[in-house]
């Protein structure tokens, strides 16, 4: 087996770890062992996609495929971000100003950098699929970036941290979906690959994770009182 061969394999193996531990941690009750336990595993295996795919991204453009190339890096951008802050949130639940540190704000910077590059890029060739995912990093950019600029806006809501926590597990669930969906499917079944499911497969994943978010968020983020909303932005 070649060594590109073995990063392949590797990279695949974590991601069928990464959508088995995402679901798990989904149906188990929050906040138990158990959870926690299949969260860290889960998080373990989305750095492994992260770590295996930015070589990934790099032989693409040794292969001469520079399109492909820059979106794959994108992803390994908006990936790294979305397993960080997850992580971070829990660990810096009670310190709002490490959380969104030094390392919170590069990768904000990242995000929005290359969510606009990308956005730059679709433009040129022409490809809306480009276009529209720009979006991800452009938003998650400027958020990070906002929170940077003043963590108050973080701690004037109750449980912030876990807000931003299953935020984030719900941008890497978006990412572990559409690598299955969109990568491993159509060479797992060839049938089913076309242009429907090429577009489902990267969008159908956001629309969902955006769907459970209002949900989530209903039910654990509380509403400020007016006069919060206005001491945190003064």
């Amino acid at each position: 087996m070649t060594a590109y061969a073995l990063l392949v394999a590797t990279h695949v193996t974590v991601g069928v770890v990464a959508l088995a531990t995402f679901w798990t941690a989904a149906a188990l009750r929050k906040g138990s062992p158990l959870h926690r336990r299949v969260g860290q595993a889960y998080l373990l295996a989305m750095a492994g996609i992260v770590l295996t795919g930015a070589p990934l991204a790099l032989a693409r453009w040794f292969d001469g495929r520079p399109v492909t190339a820059a979106f794959l890096g994108y992803l390994v951008v908006i990936t790294a971000a979305g397993t960080w802050t997850a992580w971070r949130a829990v660990r810096d639940k009670t310190d709002a100003a490490r959380f969104t540190g030094r390392v919170y704000a590069a990768l904000g910077w990242l995000s929005l950098l290359s969510g606009l590059g990308v956005l730059v890029l679709g433009i040129q060739v022409g490809a809306p699929l480009l276009m529209g995912f720009s979006a991800v990093g452009l938003f998650a950019g400027q958020d990070m970036l906002r929170k940077r600029r003043d963590p108050r806006r973080l701690t004037s809501t109750p449980r912030w941290w876990f807000v931003e926590h299953y935020t984030a597990m719900l941008g890497n669930g978006v990412a572990t979906h559409i690598a299955f969906l969109g990568i491993g499917l159509p060479r797992l079944l060839p049938a089913v690959d076309g242009a429907v499911l090429h577009y489902v497969s990267w969008f159908g994943p956001l629309v969902v994770a955006a769907i459970a978010k209002v949900l989530l968020d209903r039910r654990y983020k509380p509403r400020m009182p007016a006069a919060v909303v206005v001491a945190a932005a003064n």
